[in-house]
């Protein structure tokens, strides 16, 4: 027998209409997606109104936009579907006898240190299996059920313990081309040459030239990037100099595609952080984020940060 509660809620099929719909803003594309007509996805659509008493879509000739209730419940939804998969995954894994880490990462750390050294924690924990999905701001760890982040910023992350694995030093680097160029060896030179930015740290390159006694209106001029994947590939391009965190770009320094512009690194007032939600008791969680430290703290050591 059906709860009182849960007498009027929607069906399965009648949210998973609509979310299809809101993410395209077409009953045509949902159908198709989903393999039923589009009469069939702008019925299901009708009864979601219906039942929760507003309008979700505005019908604009052949055109469909999201209303603004439409647009919130669609987010919240999408969401909801997500947990709904990884439960999924949960189950299946728990039936294996596989317990499964889902980890939200930074997209340049993962590709860039995280992933080149997980081999090392999943040989020594075979029965852990490893979700990345990335993430590019902090996020509530408990409602998209994430189990560890790698957060970087400071320790402000609400209601999550926070594990600090290493601070940031960001390194001036060019192509040896780019170098030889604009014979930037020294931070005059170096301040008339073009300049990669990342556009979440405008003014890393002002801090570092004014910690070698230069400044210049010029400094905050040059290409804007909103990732340090794209900065990398822009420097090996010869297309800028870069100011980039050394543990970034290992492979590039270690080839001599990437060279360093100067011994002196610029610390920045940010950190890196293994985050997880706070009360929550996992091993596999534990074991993940004692790896992750000590890994850092090798890597840091390896780097000359301590």
């Amino acid at each position: 027998m059906k709860s009182a509660g849960y007498r009027n809620l929607p069906s399965c099929a009648v949210l998973r209409s609509f979310e299809c719909a809101a993410r395209h803003e077409s009953f045509t594309q949902a159908a198709e997606e989903l393999h039923i007509t589009q009469s069939a996805v702008s019925k299901q659509v009708k009864e979601l109104e219906e039942t929760i008493g507003v309008t979700m879509f505005r019908r604009v000739g052949r055109r469909v936009t999201l209303t603004e209730a439409g647009r919130r419940l669609a987010a919240d939804l999408a969401v909801d579907l997500e947990n709904l998969k990884q439960s999924v995954a949960r189950a299946i894994a728990a039936g294996k006898r596989n317990a499964t880490l889902r980890i939200g990462v930074l997209p340049t750390f993962a590709g860039r240190w995280l992933i080149p050294r997980l081999g090392t924690f999943l040989n020594d924990h075979p029965s852990v299996e490893i979700r990345l999905e990335t993430r590019t701001v902090p996020f509530d760890l408990t409602r998209e059920r994430f189990d560890v982040a790698i957060h970087f910023g400071k320790a402000n992350w609400p209601d999550a313990r926070m594990n600090k694995l290493f601070d940031e030093e960001v390194l001036p680097v060019a192509s040896p081309k780019f170098r030889d160029r604009y014979l930037a060896n020294e931070p005059a030179r170096l301040a008339e040459a073009p300049l990669l930015h990342l556009i979440t740290r405008e003014s890393a390159w002002v801090e570092w030239f004014a910690m070698n006694g230069t400044t210049d209106k010029r400094l905050m001029s040059g290409r804007h990037f909103d990732q340090f994947s794209m900065i990398i590939t822009a420097a090996v391009s010869s297309i800028g100099a870069a100011l980039v965190p050394r543990y970034l770009i290992e492979m590039e320094l270690e080839c001599g595609v990437l060279i360093p512009l100067s011994d002196r690194p610029l610390k920045t007032q940010n950190s890196y952080f293994a985050v997880s939600p706070a009360g929550a008791v996992n091993p596999q969680v534990n074991a993940f984020t004692r790896w992750l430290m000590s890994t850092a703290r090798r890597a840091s050591i390896t780097n000359g940060q301590e």
